[in-house]
């Protein structure tokens, strides 16, 4: 974690010729400005303005001129850029003129979900990702083809697992980013692989999943290969989810479970009104209720074919969410979900009882009478639109 100053230093030290000032539209794309060290201390002092009426969903042209401005402890070389005259990167918080926090910035509104759940529930809210994502070959132009990479299966090994390598690549890059990956493995998919994260702060987590992002598409293309991470790339084989594993640290830095059934009710409270962020394109709604991705507002103790897994009877109990998928805005999704939770341990939501039953067997689900996540995209916006509680947390942005 890197200070203003210590960030100075380090360019001069470290022949660092290139400052990527990066920042993320309303669907969590990632976006840059390139400035030279001698700008640096104008980035942290005024920051660096940008045109925003040339961000899909962010203003008009009369209203165009934000700044960027860089957040120290983000600073991370990138390692495959030249290591004589160094390219780093620092995630940056957008500004108004007036050096306000712009609304419509999703980094900003997460910072302020996680100061509101210390300052209100005195906690702080810990994050794991697994993120699934298919690799497929390109053509003759370079265009992605619908040809796998493989046709491994789950947690199959080499030579019917030809990603073993780019994983490796992978991670050992995310390891020189400062990101430490738990785990890797291929995933049920042909040419499907999956790669789970540590727990982390929230802001810290979201970061985390911009950055696993932006690394698996460029090693993917340096390899001759597409990364897809749309929730369903094939229709007839599984999709790629976001599974977001849920903990939480107290103010003196011990875990307990005592507020997991709030965390749990508060979620499942509001899971149809926030389902159009965590599940932002149609195609998520193939996903859903297909192999193994959950259909119904439900959770259960081990049961994989619930909404919500707690998928340990540890004295550190987490949540384990499985609706998300990876073309959601992390920032976006992670605010709701810690406003959802602050909601549940402000009122003492209960959840309802565990669902101990299959409910990838229809018949079951049909005998519990329980209630399904939206079923479509627009069925998702119209839910999210008439949200009095989305509004309060992202006020105009849908």
């Amino acid at each position: 974690m890197y200070t203003k100053s210590e960030v100075l230093d380090f360019i001069q030290e470290e022949d660092v010729k290139f400052i990527r000032l990066a920042f993320f539209d309303l669907k969590g794309k990632q976006k840059n400005i390139s400035i030279m060290p001698s700008e640096l201390e104008r980035a942290f002092e005024h920051g660096i303005p940008f045109d925003a009426s040339a961000i899909e969903g962010f203003e008009g042209p009369e209203k165009s001129e934000l700044y960027l401005l860089p957040d120290p402890s983000t600073l991370a070389i990138i390692p495959w850029r030249p290591a004589t005259g160094k390219v780093v990167r620092m995630f940056c918080d957008i500004l108004n003129p007036d050096k306000t926090p712009y609304e419509r910035d999703s980094r900003s509104l997460l910072k302020a979900a996680c100061r509101r759940l210390k300052e209100e529930c005195s906690i702080e809210m810990m994050v794991g990702t697994e993120v699934e994502f298919y690799l497929f070959k390109l053509d003759e132009k370079g265009e992605p083809t619908q040809t796998t990479f493989d046709n491994a299966g789950y947690m199959d090994i080499a030579p019917e697992d030809h990603g073993e390598n780019i994983r490796r690549e992978i991670c050992f890059t995310l390891e020189q980013m400062g990101i430490t990956p738990e785990a890797s493995h291929h995933e049920e998919g042909p040419g499907q692989n999956e790669i789970d994260f540590h727990y982390s702060d929230a802001l810290s987590a979201a970061d985390n999943v911009a950055t696993f992002k932006w690394i698996v598409n460029t090693k993917a293309a340096s390899n001759g290969l597409y990364a897809d991470f749309s929730p369903k790339p094939i229709a007839d084989q599984p999709g790629n989810g976001m599974h977001i594993n849920i903990s939480y640290l107290t103010t003196n830095g011990t875990q307990d479970n005592a507020l997991n059934p709030y965390i749990l009710g508060g979620i499942l409270k509001h899971i149809e009104e926030i389902t159009y962020y965590l599940n932002p394109t149609q195609r998520s709604y193939a996903r859903l209720g297909s192999s193994k991705a959950p259909k119904y507002i439900s959770w259960g103790n081990g049961n994989r074919s619930t909404l919500i897994r707690l998928p340990s009877d540890k004295p550190t109990q987490r949540l384990e969410l499985r609706s998300p998928d990876p073309l959601c805005n992390p920032y976006i999704t992670l605010t709701l979900i810690i406003h959802a939770a602050i909601d549940g341990i402000k009122n003492k939501i209960e959840p309802p009882a565990a669902t101990e039953e299959n409910l990838f067997d229809e018949k079951n689900a049909k005998t519990l009478e329980l209630k399904t996540i939206p079923g479509s995209l627009s069925e998702a916006r119209k839910i999210a639109e008439q949200s009095s509680f989305v509004k309060s947390v992202l006020g105009g942005i849908i």
